[in-house]
């Protein structure tokens, strides 16, 4: 039997978030565990005449390739990936049924195959710059994932298809009204130089001037919730320490802490101090990884838990992330890596942000009355 709000996702992504054309051809992605969302939106695209392209990751098998492989069998180009950034609309799900299938792989080899995709990465990213490839990333709902945030695979549903509006009558007359309310805070940080944020274990300065910053509606993740931008690659100062724990290929490294110096990362701890040399692993992945390739405040405040999902959390309404390594040319930015991981803290408690010296966000919340000055 068909799942209606599967099917009302799959509508919504192929007609609002990534407008799906005639003639387009849509790549669509996910694991073996999202079947059922590949077929739901290779149904949607078809209606308006899309040429179809599906690729399916078998995690388990990259496993096999990455324990028992040389270096020339598993440190190789992922020619899905590569295909999908060189379509006209990339539609990916994440949805696995074993969030930490690769825990136990070794660093340096996980390094070793980032690296590798390096030239499709950059592609990815100014492709999505120039608006070339319309992308959207989404959730489909499994046991893995549902048991990862702590919740029965019921639960996990309702909580995704929630996040989404997809329970709404127009769930697009929704994100539309989100994205009239996000476009005010955008534009009001655009032209400014610098931020100050502030925790009662962060204190960093961020320069962001000639910076745009971009109103997220669930136009490339679904759902969505979120302003961001990408920061001068040496205008960081500071430290900042992530209340949530940042996750990396099911590795969990708890209240992670960085302290950066003229953009560059010159510390790196976390709680968990066995982790650090791994931690540090992904840090370096390359140059361009112990710089700043985003700042974002989540908007989202439907999504009130972390669900140790990305997706989700960098959208939870009350906090803010910053994400080490690639940029984002859509806003400017112009810092280059292998790797792109979003770190969150929470911004509820003595959680304060300056724009200019001027207070807009205090306790999880804008300063609505800024707006009316």
């Amino acid at each position: 039997m068909k799942d209606e709000r599967l099917e009302k996702l799959a509508e919504v992504l192929v007609n609002y978030s990534t407008k799906v054309k005639e003639g387009d051809l849509v790549a669509i992605s996910g694991e073996d565990a999202a079947l059922p969302f590949v077929k739901a939106v290779t149904r949607a695209a078809l209606k308006k005449g899309a040429l179809i392209e599906y690729y399916i990751d078998v995690p388990q098998v990259d496993v096999e390739i990455l324990k028992n492989g040389t270096e020339e069998q598993y440190a190789r180009e992922n020619n899905r990936f590569g295909a999908c950034v060189k379509s006209d609309v990339w539609i990916s799900a994440w949805g696995s049924e074993n969030v930490k299938v690769f825990q136990s792989i070794e660093g340096e080899k996980l390094k070793k195959r980032r690296l590798a995709n390096r030239e499709n990465r950059k592609l990815y990213s100014e492709r999505m710059g120039n608006g070339s490839l319309r992308w959207c990333g989404t959730q489909f709902p499994t046991n893995g994932d549902a048991q990862n945030a702590g919740m029965s695979l019921e639960e996990y549903e309702d909580f995704v298809y929630r996040a989404g509006f997809l329970y709404e009558d127009d769930p697009v007359a929704k994100w539309k009204e989100m994205s009239q309310w996000q476009e005010q805070w955008a534009r009001y940080l655009d032209g400014k130089k610098e931020l100050h944020i502030l925790t009662k274990d962060t204190d960093i300065h961020v320069r962001i001037d000639g910076r745009r910053w971009i109103n997220c509606c669930g136009q490339e993740n679904f759902p969505d919730g979120e302003i961001f931008t990408s920061p001068v690659e040496d205008g960081t100062n500071g430290y900042i320490t992530f209340s949530y724990p940042s996750i990396m290929n099911g590795n969990e490294f708890e209240k992670v802490r960085l302290t950066v110096e003229k953009g560059r990362i010159v510390e790196a701890i976390c709680e968990n101090k066995e982790k650090e040399s791994q931690l540090l692993s992904y840090i370096d992945t390359d140059e361009g990884s112990r710089y700043f390739g985003e700042v974002a405040i989540g908007t989202n405040y439907g999504i009130k838990r972390h669900t140790k999902n990305i997706l989700f959390d960098e959208k939870i309404g009350g906090s803010m992330h910053m994400a080490i390594g690639e940029a984002f040319h859509e806003a400017g930015g112009k810092n280059e890596s292998a790797i792109h991981w979003d770190m969150i803290t929470d911004m509820t408690v003595e959680g304060k942000i300056f724009a200019d010296g001027e207070l807009f966000y205090e306790n999880g919340k804008f300063i609505e009355g800024i707006l009316k000055k």
